[in-house]
């Protein structure tokens, strides 16, 4: 009878051969999946099966995060929902008042005959990439002379201007934004009416507004608006708001840092203007050499004024000197002839003591003809 060991302890392959099995496959697998895709198909089919698995298993963890999430969004939404309901309530008052003051405007400006109106038309674009300089803060949109847009136009968003059209090509345009070192925009504040320029800076992230006496009445938080006196830029456009006032005493001027109230570097959507003011024109400036010219010949006529004017003297002053009236002329002849009666006598007392001391007969005195 032939022993067999139960089937237990019956030994298959040795655990060396096997290693060696298995990494053979293994490395196989790898070879024909990095090189020709061949489990792609068996990955596909396993992720299908376990995804409802996998998603059971994160059911927990989702709802904790979406409840978290909801109740986070429900407090935003609530908070959001009252700011911009206080704000809409904010912006209607100041409808009202502008609509108010804008009917008052017209009445008044009725009133006094002013004829000055501005029209104002804008352009939408979108700003596609700032420009390569670092030293400049420059932008270029996307509208260009072909869609109406015309160089030194204003651009503005939807918190206030800026930056100024400074260069136009067909498709596109170059933008200069408030913050460049080289932009100046004439501007007031809103509280006092004090008018003034508002330049950029080299830092690029503030306003700087210069030329401000120490005494001017300029102080933190003021609002500041385009003046539009310059006839390039509406009036009423906010421009920046104040953020700091330094007054020293060595100097005739304040230090006023001013931040702009729109998102210069952020923007994405802008408004071109359009503005066109029917304002009379500036009166043009004379050239220097006519200024010259002018000067010239006001400085010839007033020296021929003064010589005439001295002349008529001299003459008035030779005709008082000079020409006598008639009893002067008179008097003068009168007084000319005793001097010479007197004269003559004198000679001829003279005469006669010569004629007595050389025995002469003496000479007879003349006669009243001769006189």
């Amino acid at each position: 009878m032939e022993y067999s060991p139960p089937p237990l302890f019956k030994q298959g392959p040795s655990a060396l051969a096997r290693l060696i099995f298995f990494v053979v496959l293994s490395l196989v697998l790898l070879v024909s999946d990095a090189r020709f895709k061949t489990l792609e198909i068996v990955r596909a089919v396993l992720d299908a099966g376990l995804y409802p698995l996998q998603r059971a298993a994160l059911l927990p963890r989702d709802l904790a995060v979406g409840a978290a999430q909801f109740a986070v969004t429900n407090h935003t939404l609530r908070g959001e929902n009252q700011a911009l309901a206080a704000k809409n309530l904010q912006l209607s008052l100041k409808a009202n008042e502008v609509a108010t003051l804008t009917a008052e405007n017209t009445h008044l400006r009725a009133l006094l005959d002013l004829s000055r109106n501005a029209m104002t038309q804008s352009i939408p674009a979108e700003v596609q990439y700032g420009m390569r300089d670092p030293f400049t803060q420059k932008v270029v949109i996307g509208r260009g002379s072909q869609q109406g847009v015309q160089n030194g136009s204003p651009v503005v968003s939807e918190d206030g201007m800026i930056g100024q059209v400074t260069r136009v090509f067909p498709m596109q345009s170059e933008v200069t934004l408030l913050t460049d070192k080289d932009q100046a925009v004439p501007v007031e504040i809103v509280r006092t009416g004090l008018r003034s320029v508002v330049y950029g800076t080299a830092a690029g992230d503030t306003l700087e507004l210069r030329f401000v006496p120490i005494s001017a009445d300029v102080v933190a938080g003021d609002e500041l608006v385009t003046s539009g006196l310059d006839g390039v830029y509406p009036q009423g456009l906010p421009v920046a708001k104040v953020v700091r006032v330094d007054k020293q005493a060595d100097t005739a001027f304040a230090r006023v840092v001013c931040a702009p109230v729109a998102a210069v570097r952020g923007a994405r959507d802008v408004l071109v203007l359009r503005y066109h003011d029917d304002a009379p024109p500036r009166p043009e400036e004379p050239p220097a050499s006519t200024q010259k010219d002018a000067k010239g010949k006001k400085g010839g006529k007033t020296a021929d004024k003064a010589g005439k004017a001295s002349e008529a003297a001299a003459a008035k002053a030779g005709t008082g000197v000079g020409e006598k009236k008639p009893e002067d002329k008179k008097a003068a002849d009168k007084g000319a002839g005793k001097t010479a009666e007197k004269q003559s006598e004198k000679q001829a007392a003279a005469a006669a003591a010569d004629a007595k001391v050389h025995g002469a007969p003496a000479p007879r005195p003349a006669s009243g003809a001769a006189r």
